[in-house]
């Protein structure tokens, strides 16, 4: 791999991208353990969430450069833009292309959900922008937490399941919630990392705004809730069998120790660890629990 592509993977986030494919699993084993599955649309709502990540993440890189969020004071992995290994336009133009392509991949989507699904994936492309930049970036007004719960887990998980079923159950709306916290959560470790350098640069995230301890909180409700939203399904009717508990059970075990690890003492390294182990958390809840639902549906 040549360096530049290098740079340009890096600049995607990998850490993150469990946010965009965790909902759109969930929301498609839900849909399938009811015999509803649409592959061509599954499919679509995938590729459209990951091009969205991809483009929050090029257009906070860019807007985190220009009002000097990431400087040499930062702790986390260092930002393409800042660091000079992508010039701040050509970011710009990146940032840009891959709108384009996550509107038309949107346009395939219509079909199964209708022209209101239009207006939602105008939204979320530009919130995606919105994140960092334009004259209100939601991150740096404390919304970031919001945004991503939104999109990443009520929009992300309930889009996929209706453009297949048609519908859109309360056991839907519990899952997405799940998705939609635990995908903050991985904002949440960014963030609690990031707080000194945040809060010089003017950037009021949760975190400024409330302090560490109320971080720590959310991050923990968050895996309370989507530990106890197995036992809320048993109450929409889903029975699935002891086997289909054992990969939960693990999942509750690797939760604690998560939580244990977003301490102030934690080092930087640590920390960034942390972020990489909460994505890779969301996508294995949203397989266990995918695993669950559809065992629970035969």
């Amino acid at each position: 791999m040549n360096t530049s592509a290098f740079h340009w993977i890096s600049a995607m986030r990998p850490r993150t991208l469990p946010a965009a494919i965790a909902p759109v699993l969930m929301g498609t084993a839900l849909a399938w353990g009811e015999a509803k599955e649409q592959v061509v649309a599954a499919a679509l709502c995938l590729v459209f969430a990951l091009l969205a990540q991809v483009a929050a993440n090029f257009a906070n890189d860019y807007y985190d450069y220009l009002k000097g969020a990431d400087t040499a004071a930062r702790v986390g992995p260092r930002r393409a833009v800042a660091s000079g290994l992508i010039k701040p336009e050509t970011m710009k133009r990146a940032t840009i292309g891959v709108c384009v392509l996550a509107f038309l991949v949107g346009l395939g989507l219509i079909p199964y959900g209708g022209w209101p699904l239009l207006a939602v994936g105008i939204a979320c492309i530009a919130c995606a922008l919105a994140y960092t930049g334009g004259p209100f970036p939601l991150a740096y007004l404390g919304l970031g937490d919001v945004f991503v719960f939104l999109f990443f887990g009520l929009v992300a998980t309930c889009c996929t399941y209706y453009v297949q079923a048609e519908e859109l159950p309360l056991a839907v709306i519990i899952c997405a919630i799940a998705m939609g916290a635990l995908a903050a959560n991985i904002l949440v470790a960014n963030n609690y990392r990031d707080v000194d350098t945040d809060r010089v640069a003017g950037k009021r995230t949760t975190v400024v705004r409330f302090g560490r301890s109320f971080a720590q909180g959310q991050f923990i409700a968050a895996h309370v809730f989507a530990m106890a939203v197995p036992f809320l399904l048993l109450g929409e009717g889903y029975e699935p069998s002891m086997v289909a508990w054992l990969p939960l059970g693990c999942l509750f075990l690797w939760a604690v120790r998560l939580c244990y690890r977003l301490r102030p003492e934690r080092t930087s390294l640590e920390l960034i660890q942390l972020l990489a182990g909460s994505g890779l958390y969301l996508l294995g809840y949203a397989l266990a629990l995918s695993l669950w639902v559809l065992d629970a549906s035969r």
